[in-house]
């Protein structure tokens, strides 16, 4: 892997960084193919949780390998950051057999170096296997050596590093790029992304404005068979009525006064790709008819045209509307509703992900803050904790971010306090900590009755106490607001 080589993919990771696991799988390929091997694995070094997990590996038979710190070959050079080689033939003890039992592979043979990051810490760990054309010799170490440092140059400029870094305090999540979260609520969105990807289905997202839906569009574009080709978005309420048509499917020349020579739309530009409706529901009547024919046949002509054009695009719409209201409104046509949600997908708002997820977005845009702003000292006090935690985030992930980033620019010393934050005055139903002394001064007391009784009673305790706030209960609780809502339902039904 050349200078050169690293550069382009580091131009590319630039200018759209969304193709990361593209450009990763392109690496671990490359380094394969340079050192002949039959396959090879890129894993992830995962501090929190002291594993190992593989991001890019040829693994037809399983969908992710972990191991241990220490575990196999590749825990070990994880763990002691020296380059490991095993040569055909030898019986190796610390092979990971168990992973050729589940895979059905038989390893013989490996060559495996430590990434690390600029500080020397082991961030990643590269393995091949199986050399080709006879062993791994000593050509194929200083190879894999220089091909490891290049890797960990490139991790270093991804929005993987900041869950990398020797300060993450969260298990790596990253089943997508730039999708940040391991709730059960994302994991269910992780699935059904990860299934309408290998088709070539209409998806509709649904869920609140900065909630995300971008990303997952995004996300099934790129790991669909489409990825080569062009993703391209379409702002449908940023469009006024008279131009959203020409955006979408172009002009010819002389179809209105200004429009000296033609002109292609956003659906021509996405040829073999992806074209992503933004806010689809709040597209005109009058258009709606062209975008059912567009959905329904893949055909469109275009502004001031007479000869049909077809559609060669995978369509993904998204929405924070209801829809279903909108089609008994009449101003939401039924026929594309059906046409748009042929495959749902629902993205949760962020107060509905629990402490978990919000925990690891606030590690990774404020590291991300503190980078670009260049204040590396930057902490979080407790109170600035007690605030995130406490607010209803009602622009979601979009707003947290923004909320971040304005603490770090503003926040005169090291810490962040709760006042530095741009949502402190927003949420009156924070409990300040004289108020949660004030709570704890009360007691719960019952005598001996069903579990699920007393659950009950001390969900509705805590919500007196906080004068009926269930957002705040549920946080104080450690439960999401549909599992505070059940507990309370219980025993009235």
């Amino acid at each position: 892997m050349s200078d050169e080589w690293l550069e382009d993919l580091r131009e590319r990771l630039e200018e759209r960084p969304e193709e990361l696991d593209v450009v990763l799988r392109e690496a671990v390929d490359e380094v394969t193919r340079r050192l002949d091997a039959d396959r090879g694995t890129l894993y992830l070094v995962d501090r929190a949780s002291r594993k190992l997990v593989s991001r890019m590996a040829d693994l037809p038979e399983i969908a992710e390998i972990r191991l241990r710190i220490g575990e196999g070959i590749a825990g070990q050079v994880a763990r002691t950051g020296r380059l490991m080689r095993v040569r055909k033939g030898e019986q190796d003890p610390r092979v990971a057999r168990h992973i050729d039992e589940r895979t059905g592979y038989h390893t013989d043979g490996m060559l495996v170096a430590p990434v690390n990051d600029g500080a020397g810490s082991v961030i990643a760990v590269l393995q091949v296997l199986n050399k080709r054309r006879g062993d791994f010799g000593d050509h194929d170490v200083r190879m894999i050596e220089r091909l490891a440092a290049d890797l960990g140059d490139l991790l270093m400029v991804t929005s993987l590093r900041h869950q990398l870094s020797s300060r993450a305090g969260q298990p790596l999540s990253f089943r997508f790029n730039h999708i940040i979260g391991d709730s059960p609520a994302m994991q269910d969105v992780y699935e059904r992304t990860a299934r309408a990807a290998r088709t070539d289905v209409t998806v509709l997202l649904r869920g609140e404005s900065g909630s995300g839906k971008e990303l997952f569009a995004q996300a099934i574009h790129y790991n669909s068979d489409r990825r080569e080709e062009p993703f391209v978005k379409v702002d449908c309420a940023a469009l006024p009525e008279t131009l959203i048509e020409n955006e979408l499917f172009g002009h010819e020349k002389g179809a209105y006064t200004s429009a000296e020579g033609e002109a292609e739309g956003k659906v021509e530009a996405a040829k073999g790709g992806t074209l992503f409706l933004d806010e689809v529901g709040e597209v005109s009547l009058s258009v709606q008819v062209k975008l059912l024919r567009l959905l329904q046949e893949k055909m469109y002509t275009r502004v001031g045209g007479t000869r049909p054009r077809r559609a060669d695009v995978r369509f993904v719409c998204a929405t924070n509307r209801d829809l279903e209201q909108a089609v008994a409104a009449g101003t939401f046509r039924q026929d594309l509703y059906y046409r748009v949600r042929v495959v749902e997908i629902v993205v949760p708002p962020l107060r509905e992900r629990g402490p978990g997820d919000l925990t690891r977005l606030v590690e990774h845009f404020l590291a991300d803050a503190r980078e670009r702003y260049e204040r590396p000292l930057l902490e979080l006090a407790p109170s600035a904790i007690r605030a995130m935690h406490a607010h209803d985030w009602p622009g979601n992930v979009r707003e947290l971010k923004n909320c971040l980033e304005s603490a770090v620019v503003l926040a005169p010393d090291t810490a962040i306090e709760a006042r530095h934050l741009p949502i402190t005055s927003a949420f009156p139903h924070l409990v300040p900590p004289e108020r949660e002394e004030e709570l704890g001064s009360e007691p719960f007391v019952t005598g001996l009755r069903p579990l699920r009784e007393v659950e009950r009673e001390y969900v509705l305790h805590v919500l007196d106490a906080l004068d009926g706030n269930r957002s705040a209960a549920a946080r104080l609780l450690g439960i999401g607001r549909n599992t505070l809502l059940r507990k309370i339902r219980y025993g009235k039904e």
